[in-house]
């Protein structure tokens, strides 16, 4: 050893400094923040920030965000992520499920436009030399391209300094927002979390460490970036977030038909139930575009991924035809999040602060509960009658964090007790079934955490899956593939525990017990306490519905009634399922443009929302005992 490299490894040693090499290898991508600060003069603090907002540190394997952003640093290139449409193109649901009314079978929406704020990735190959590969798929060298980028930002609005007050409009700029709003929004977010700050372990293991720092940004700077001022006028957001009107069109089509939603006066008329959770399987451009066809289909708001910017498209007091049962489109707000189920991407940070900011406040408008029998996913709504049941939609998928979603609401998941329910709550990062499917039929998916828990028929790994009737009505066992949630329950919700064996759990599911691994050092699931349903005593069994519509006396003589048809799922004695809420019946009369004959009709039947699989479902109130979830 030359004496010069001996004297620095004594002088470290005898000062108490690790060499480099000797520095904990979960320490690396801290460390490669910081080398990049330094390397392009950007505060440390506003790296860490920015991409917190982004990926929360994350490297999700070098695949792309639902945004087509990369890496650490979200940079963007949506040449090679490129996907367009949207879920309503595919699939046999109807995304209204109204029997009184014909079909209605959506058509593929245009190509993602290749937009230059969808393409940083060059900028960043740009300046710093390296390849658009390396910027994608190392995080080390993703996080020097937005280190490059924030720099050259920061050099265009000609500021200067070390100060991370000094950065709030190249931080503003980062978000690729067009307007004003957007921009604040997702600059406000990033400078709280510094003034915050946050620890986290990512998902590759990294230990990564923002410290608080009391930071009071320079909002004058947002003059400087030239983006079109932004208004909130006529949307229905809270005021800490950034939202745009951009209506759906309620217009009267050729032959009778109209689009692309229903005139109403909710809550009067009928209470907002649920708030729905979806993903668009599509571009933001795109989706844009669809929404505003009259003879599409119609959601509520939309959110953007790289910044969390918010678009409303149809009142609350409105019905849109979002989620493929009439149902639960009349009482209920749909919320479409730019992202791919199958495809398996992520949701940024930005995102999921934006959504649970709107959720939050729609939630405490309108008195809706933040549990998940009332924040849904698209994949928990149920098929109208037996034959719609395949076909329903089951985004926003397995890979949607909803442990991470309920914190931001403020309702996070906690144990209750182990008194007959249990809540499914994974760990999602080191949570990764081996879904297959994602990208072509058959091959394994890129292992990547996930709120799904798999279902056995028998306290065995390799024992098969459950059964659904449903969804393979061939009698098949469930699959792996990523669209298949036969034998499948997702993070939040609540089943009746059916027996205990050493480390492995038994819910009812289906009408069968579904076992699933549950070690008491690494949990799949939370003990509960609550209200259950089971038969009353004398049934054998008791029919599960998909609506909870009126009995035929309650219509009017002008409105022929709907069919109250049973699903082909079979309850039976003995089996327990966790009470969501009770549930007036009531089925919304709207086949015409004009909206002045529009009538709620409410019959005497009272139905029960239970967690009977992985969607919800309704039973007649008279047909069941409500139980406390301890009794037996």
């Amino acid at each position: 050893m030359r004496p010069a490299l001996i004297l620095a490894t004594v002088t470290g040693l005898v000062l108490g400094v690790t060499p480099a090499s000797a520095e904990p290898a979960d320490q690396a991508r801290q460390r490669d923040f910081r080398a990049a600060a330094a390397e392009f003069g950007v505060p440390e603090s506003v790296l860490l920030g920015v991409s917190y907002l982004e990926s929360r540190w994350d490297a999700n394997a070098g695949t792309p965000s639902t945004s087509a952003g990369y890496g650490p640093m979200h940079l963007t290139d949506v040449r090679t992520a490129n996907t367009g449409g949207t879920h309503h193109d595919e699939g046999t649901e109807d995304p209204r499920g109204d029997d009184s009314r014909p079909r209605l079978s959506p058509q593929p929406g245009p190509p993602v436009e290749q937009l230059p704020k969808l393409q940083t990735v060059n900028e960043a190959a740009s300046l710093t030399g390296l390849s658009t590969e390396d910027l994608r798929a190392d995080a080390k060298q993703n996080i020097r391209g937005g280190a490059a980028l924030l720099a050259k930002y920061q050099k265009e609005i000609g500021a200067a300094g070390d100060n991370p007050a000094d950065w709030y409009g190249a931080v503003a700029r980062y978000g690729g927002a067009g307007d004003t709003g957007s921009a604040a929004t997702f600059a406000d977010e990033v400078f709280a979390t510094i003034n915050q700050g946050v620890e986290r372990v990512t998902d590759d293991g990294q230990r990564v460490r923002l410290a608080a720092t009391s930071t009071q940004p320079n909002k004058q700077q947002l003059d400087k970036l030239g983006l079109r001022k932004s208004s909130s006028d006529n949307t229905e957001c809270p005021r800490t977030l950034a939202c745009e009107w951009i209506p759906a069109p309620y217009q009267e089509l050729p032959n009778n038909d109209y689009g692309n939603h229903d005139k109403a006066n909710r809550p009067e008329s009928q209470e907002i139930k649920y708030i729905v959770i979806h993903d668009t399987e599509g571009q933001w451009d795109g989706v844009l575009k669809m929404v505003q066809d009259p003879t599409y289909v119609s959601w509520q708001y939309s959110l953007r991924s790289a910044d969390g910017h918010v678009a409303q498209h149809v009142k609350a007091k409105d019905v849109a035809w979002q989620a493929g049962n009439w149902f639960v489109n009349s009482k209920s707000i749909g919320l479409e999040h730019e992202g791919f189920a199958k495809l398996g991407t992520w949701y940024t940070e930005a995102m999921y602060r934006s959504s649970a900011k709107l959720v939050r406040y729609l939630a405490a408008k309108y008195r809706i509960p933040l549990d998940r029998a009332h924040i849904i996913g698209h994949d928990n709504v149920p098929g109208t009658i037996p034959s719609t049941v395949r076909g329903m939609h089951w985004d926003p998928g397995p890979y949607w964090d909803w442990a991470h979603y309920f914190d931001l609401l403020g309702a996070p998941f906690r144990s209750t007790g182990n008194l007959g329910l249990v809540t499914i709550k994974p760990d999602f990062a080191t949570n990764k079934p081996a879904f297959i499917g994602c990208v072509k039929a058959g091959e394994p998916c890129t292992p990547r955490g996930s709120t799904s828990v798999i279902l056995h028929t028998a306290p065995d790994a390799n024992s098969p899956l459950l059964k659904d009737s449903g969804l393979r009505p061939d009698g098949s066992p469930g699959t792996m593939e990523i669209s298949d949630h036969s034998s499948r329950v997702e993070t939040g919700q609540q089943f009746a525990v059916a027996e205990v064996r050493g480390d492995w759990t038994a819910i009812w599911y289906l009408g069968q017990k579904g076992w699933f691994h549950n070690p008491r050092k690494a949990p799949n699931a939370v003990g509960g306490v609550g209200l259950v349903v089971t038969p009353k005593k004398g049934k054998a069994t008791v029919p599960v519905y998909g609506r909870a519509y009126p009995e035929a006396t309650a219509y009017p003589a002008h409105i022929t009634p709907q069919v109250l048809a049973p699903l082909q799922y079979t309850f039976s004695a003995g089996e327990r399922y966790s009470l969501g809420q009770a549930l007036p019946s009531e089925y919304y009369w709207a086949p015409t443009f004009d909206s002045t004959n529009h009538t709620v009709v409410r019959g005497k039947t009272k139905y029960l929302q239970i967690q009977f699989g992985h969607r919800i479902m309704f039973v007649n109130a008279d047909d069941v005992d409500v139980r406390p979830s301890f009794w037996r």
